[in-house]
């Protein structure tokens, strides 16, 4: 049953982060909508994870959701033209060789196309160094 009501808030959240740039003013809809779902659990892969965190973040027409630094994400995925595996990470963290595996996920749109992204970090902090921002929540 915890399975059951953690998948329920995650579908919850994708439908809010997809459909609420949908009822946005006129004005906004020469702009792509650019609006997902990001999640951070612990585990080897998403189907085996368990999301322990998830947060929506709307980049268009402005940066808004439930992501405590929207504006600073949006910013560096516009950078990365809305490509996760560009994200440039920190040389300047130096984190343990210890082995606590952390998925992260993305699913929704960007600028008007689908995205789902996937990616298992061996810990925390390689995480953190990793994804800049986008996926500190």
């Amino acid at each position: 049953m915890r399975n059951t009501a953690r998948w329920a808030v995650t579908l919850g959240l994708t439908a809010t982060a997809v459909c609420g740039p949908l009822t946005a003013p006129a004005t906004a809809a020469l702009r792509a909508p650019s609006a997902l779902v990001l999640t951070v659990g612990h585990g080897v892969a998403a189907a085996h994870a368990v999301p322990e965190r998830a947060v929506t973040l709307s980049c268009a027409p402005t940066p808004f959701g439930t992501h405590p630094a929207a504006r600073e994400a949006c910013a560096e995925l516009s950078g990365a033209e809305g490509d996760f595996g560009a994200l440039t990470p920190s040389d300047r963290v130096a984190c343990t060789r210890e082995y606590n595996p952390v998925v992260v996920t993305a699913q929704g749109v960007w600028q008007g196309r689908r995205v789902t992204y996937e990616r298992t970090y061996a810990n925390e902090c390689v995480k953190n160094a990793s994804a800049t921002s986008v996926f500190a929540f």
